[in-house]
């Protein structure tokens, strides 16, 4: 069952060959989102992974802006709170923020100080991992804040640029490319 679900995620998950510059090939989760019925197999599958990896999860972690549109239903069907993880400057209140490196310079996720518990399980939920640096830094935010990462859990990995190598937490995909 879980196969045939997975299976559709992948056949309706848009690709746009030299997006958004050439050599880039472009997986676009929102042809997902477009189709209902696919949106909730996917919804269905990540819920799974989260029970069975991370069955007595306290917090989902979103990353902006993508990881919101799956991490909020998620934690709804979960019954646990939803932490937003932006981009600097985009949230109220006392701040934890990490610096991280990208391709073409640096950036600053935030998230609020209050918002996770020491040593409550998070799940940090994103649409996508490429080189894995917006996952290591939304980890070692978690951490910084004292929550302990159980899971990283995206929709789609791009295998070839080998995010997952600078992960050292645990992570699951329901789609590879």
């Amino acid at each position: 069952m879980a196969d045939e679900r997975v299976k559709r995620i992948s056949e309706k998950i848009g690709t746009y060959p030299d997006f958004p510059k050439p050599g880039i090939v472009f997986r676009d989760i929102f042809s997902v989102l477009a189709d209902p019925s696919v949106f909730q197999d996917l919804l269905a599958v990540l819920e799974e992974q989260i029970r069975a990896v991370c069955p007595d999860v306290e917090i989902i972690v979103g990353l902006e802006s993508r990881g919101f549109l799956f991490g909020t239903p998620l934690a709804l069907a979960l019954g646990v709170p939803f932490v937003p993880v932006r981009k600097k400057g985009k949230l109220p209140g006392e701040l934890k923020q990490v610096l991280y490196t990208l391709e073409y310079g640096t950036d600053v996720f935030e998230a609020q100080a209050k918002c996770i518990k020491l040593g409550q399980k998070v799940v940090i939920v994103d649409d996508l991992l490429a080189t894995g640096g917006s996952m290591k830094a939304a980890c070692d935010l978690v951490t910084s804040i004292g929550g302990t990462v159980s899971l990283c859990l995206v929709c789609i990995e791009l295998e070839d640029l080998k995010g997952r190598e600078t992960l050292d937490k645990p992570f699951k995909a329901i789609v590879k490319f």
